[in-house]
């Protein structure tokens, strides 16, 4: 498959290598938006091998990075202006510190690539240049062993590489601080959304069904009623879990971001029914809050894969730790909901 962003070939010892446009088209920013709002990530991805960025030559540098074109579309616009040659591993359209935790990013696949792609024809040196967040799935003195190629770690944004590469491979401190800013986090925002909206088709019927239980078996009009209050009360969590968390992150000072979505989606559904609560026994709003708690909890554990000072290791306990109770709160927060039709 030729890609829009091909721009020619460039003919080498390893035979034709596309050659990469810099240029970032109206077509690339309406992939970006569907990937920013969750629109077919699945499938996001370009063929693994070996891209020529501008007029590479045998002493350009060879950078390794993952299929994911949103990655790859980074890559364009940032380093356009240099000559390089881009190894593309097989991740699986995953980005690089996702792909490194899964192993998709990892030793296998960059000594496969390495030397599928012939780049070792194509250049005179032996050095790769990896980015940083893919060190923990590489196993370094592996791929020197296999390949003849030394490993290089990278900085971890990708606009500090041309400074990495005047510096001769040299990164300072601060090229390797990861950070997760407000502006980092908010553009998560629309993807964690349309994660939570996803099951919403079987949700939303079932809650309006347990909402229409009570003393009359099932009550058209109360399904209606209560069935509102409870979706604003899953509702509120979504939005504490997905929204309130990443932008008041840094003054949630739990360390698990099941308890930080707990919090924010608690501190939400309270001010919800201070607000609109007035009609809710003590039963329904305790179940609000419970149900609003524990959606939330699961919304702010999905950050625990996209916030840079975690560790797959610590995502796996995590979610072993804490999906069992926030599926256990949420059950028991619908039973309460049920139960509230009873009371008087």
């Amino acid at each position: 498959m030729v890609y829009p962003f091909v721009s020619g070939w460039l003919d080498t010892p390893a035979g034709e290598v596309p050659r990469v446009s810099p240029v970032i088209t109206d077509a690339d920013r309406r992939g970006t938006i569907a990937m920013r709002v969750g629109i077919g990530r699945d499938s996001y991805e370009i063929t693994p091998g070996l891209y020529a960025f501008g007029e590479p030559g045998e002493n350009s540098p060879v950078i390794v990075t993952c299929n994911y074109k949103l990655t790859f579309d980074l890559l364009r616009s940032t380093l356009k202006k240099l000559d390089l040659w881009v190894v593309v591993l097989d991740t699986k359209g995953i980005n690089v510190w996702c792909a490194a935790g899964k192993g998709t990013f990892g030793t296998a696949e960059v000594i496969k690539r390495v030397k599928e792609s012939g780049v070792e024809k194509v250049v005179a040196h032996r050095d790769l240049i990896l980015p940083q967040f893919g060190a923990p799935g590489v196993s370094a003195h592996e791929v020197k062993r296999a390949t003849g190629f030394k490993v290089n770690y990278g900085p971890i944004r990708a606009e500090d590489i041309t400074a990495y590469l005047d510096a001769g491979l040299v990164a300072t401190p601060s090229m390797r601080e990861a950070t997760f800013t407000l502006k980092e986090r908010v553009v998560l925002i629309p993807v964690e959304i349309s994660l939570l909206l996803s099951p919403l088709k079987w949700v939303i019927p079932l809650l309006f069904i347990l909402s229409g239980l009570g003393p009359s078996i099932w009550s058209p009009s109360a399904a209606v009623t209560r069935g509102f209050a409870l979706f604003m009360g899953l509702f509120a969590g979504g939005l504490g879990g997905a929204v309130i968390l990443p932008l008041l992150l840094p003054y949630l000072f739990w360390r698990e971001f099941s308890l930080k979505g707990a919090a924010a989606g608690a501190g939400v559904t309270l001010i919800g029914l201070l607000l609109f609560g007035g009609a809710l026994n003590w039963l329904e709003a305790l179940s609000l809050m419970v149900l609003g708690s524990a959606v939330a909890s699961y919304a702010g554990m999905n950050f625990t894969g996209t916030a840079p000072f975690t560790s797959p290791t610590s995502v796996e306990k995590e979610m072993r730790r804490w999906v069992p109770i926030q599926i256990g709160a949420a059950a028991a927060a619908l039973a309460a909901w049920v139960g509230g039709a009873f009371i008087g």
